[in-house]
């Protein structure tokens, strides 16, 4: 009988290589978007081209909570924190459809009372017109 003193370990790294191929293909397809929303669909709508310049992200589920940066934050605690935000900032906003509407107001109200005019609001395009 043949004694083995080593053990060969290049069809293990071949199997590795694999899996880790594997595993960056699959990686490209994750959506990095954490929040789960409904937006509205439109018609006539651009696509959005981010800018190079700050932007600040927010987001209203359909429950009317509010998010930066995908983090919740309080309506209030976002007040304080809108005057301390450059005017200059880039603000989109993801809207759920079924928000209701008045917290979308809320929203837009605290902006516009901080100077913060550069507003874009991302929607789905529709794919067939509505009747």
């Amino acid at each position: 009988m043949k004694k083995f003193d080593s053990i060969n370990v290049i069809p293990l790294i071949d199997v590795m290589l694999v899996l880790l191929a594997i595993v960056l293909t699959t990686a490209s397809f994750i959506v990095h978007d954490a929040l789960k929303l409904d937006l509205p669909d439109t018609q006539s709508t651009s696509s959005y081209q981010p800018t190079n310049d700050p932007t600040k992200h927010l987001a209203i589920d359909a429950k009317g909570t509010l998010f930066l940066e995908d983090k919740p934050i309080s309506y209030a605690n976002f007040k304080a924190l809108a005057a301390k935000i450059d005017p200059k900032t880039d603000i989109v906003i993801k809207v759920d459809r079924h928000t209701v509407f008045g917290k979308v107001v809320a929203l837009v109200d605290i902006l516009k009372a901080n100077k913060l005019n550069k507003l874009t609001f991302l929607t789905d395009k529709a794919t067939t017109p509505e009747s």
